[in-house]
């Protein structure tokens, strides 16, 4: 089965980048240098895209989209402010491809014969190693 590729426009005019302090690596370079890069993406303002990628975006992005409709996004994973930039944006594009992927429907299965049978076997040998464990009486 085949996944759909989605089309998303060039969206960099969009993108505003603020850069402050790492926590990351680069020893006496963190204090110096503002190497960390945030993504901001104005998503509910975009007029890149669509109606319907907006709304798919609000909604499977809740826990990630502020109130105002920003998608914030960090990277400070090098020490070169340039590099983070570069991996916070191809993060930026990768989410939200993935994100407005179509989802496939579910197809209803049955089990099979042979695995519920196998099933209801492992059952009662269950049942009887715990029954067998009882207290004998006479």
């Amino acid at each position: 089965m085949e996944s759909k590729i989605v089309c998303i426009p060039d969206l960099s005019p969009e993108f505003v980048f603020q850069a402050s302090r790492s926590s990351g690596p680069g020893g006496q370079n963190v204090n110096k240098v503002n190497s960390r890069v945030e993504l901001r993406f104005d998503v509910a303002n975009s007029i890149l895209l669509s109606e319907v990628q907006k709304t798919i975006l609000l909604t499977r992005l809740a826990g990630r989209i502020t109130s105002e409709g920003i998608l914030i996004l960090t990277c400070q994973e090098d020490r070169s402010q340039l590099k983070n930039k570069e991996l916070v944006v191809t993060r930026c594009y990768q989410l939200l491809r993935e994100v407005l992927k179509p989802v496939r429907k579910r197809r209803k299965t049955r089990p099979t014969r042979a695995s519920v049978e196998k099933r209801l076997q492992r059952k009662k040998q269950k049942s009887e190693r715990k029954s067998s464990r009882g207290k004998i009486r006479f």
